[in-house]
């Protein structure tokens, strides 16, 4: 079975994976495109050993996001959590100069990965070296962003519509858009608003999991 469920701000995917693994008892659990935790929304997971077979198409899937940007600041983990650093801002830009630089994001684009982030250097995790304080050096990978829409722009607060194909890093795409403004920037809020065909009205609630799992094995 392959579903979406929603996944909460606080949490990590794989926090929220074993949760399922004790709703259903069932080991072979994968998902589709990691939520970080401060971030929500849909997590297509993959349950039993069939599903977790296929789950790899689901990743390569067009993902859409609402993500909130604060400009002004940068931060250590490109997102509310890490360190903060005020830019000296020269000058704030007009809504018609922040089109002008995400129309410069749109298409394939070389992107950095955050430091702290899931990405493997030798064989570890980049946020694991980096919390004990190590240099991290992460290559910058073609990715495909598809579409960039203002939703809202209130200086500091920039609201972004984000269309995007398999592994952009939002926060990336937050940084680097601060930089190109001059105002430094990271993610504040993140939601992801759809994976695929699977969309926030479709994911269904843990505590259901069980009860649809029946129904799929029952004899018809």
């Amino acid at each position: 079975m392959i579903l979406a469920v929603f996944k909460p701000k606080g949490p990590s995917s794989n926090q929220l994976l074993t949760q399922i693994k004790k709703l259903t008892r069932i080991k072979k659990i994968g998902h589709a495109g990691t939520l970080d935790p401060l971030a929500s929304g849909v997590l297509v997971v993959a349950i039993g050993r069939d599903s977790t077979k296929k789950i790899s198409e689901e990743v390569k899937k067009e993902k859409e996001y609402i993500a909130d940007v604060k400009l002004g600041q940068n931060s250590t983990t490109d997102d509310e959590e890490g360190e903060k650093t005020k830019w000296e801002v020269e000058k704030v830009p007009k809504v018609s100069e922040v089109s002008k630089v995400l129309e410069g994001f749109i298409g394939k684009v070389k992107q950095t990965p955050p430091v702290y982030s899931a990405v493997k250097v030798s064989g570890q995790e980049s946020y694991k070296l980096a919390r004990k304080g190590k240099t991290v050096k992460l290559k910058p990978r073609e990715v495909e962003i598809k579409n960039i829409e203002i939703l809202n722009y209130d200086y500091p607060l920039l609201e972004l519509k984000v269309t995007t194909g398999p592994g952009v890093y939002i926060r990336s795409l937050a940084r680097d858009i601060g930089e190109k403004l001059k105002t430094g920037g990271y993610i504040k809020q993140l939601e992801r608003t759809k994976v695929g065909n699977f969309k926030l009205e479709d994911c269904i609630a843990l505590e259901k999991i069980p009860e649809l799992l029946v129904i799929q094995t029952s004899p018809k």
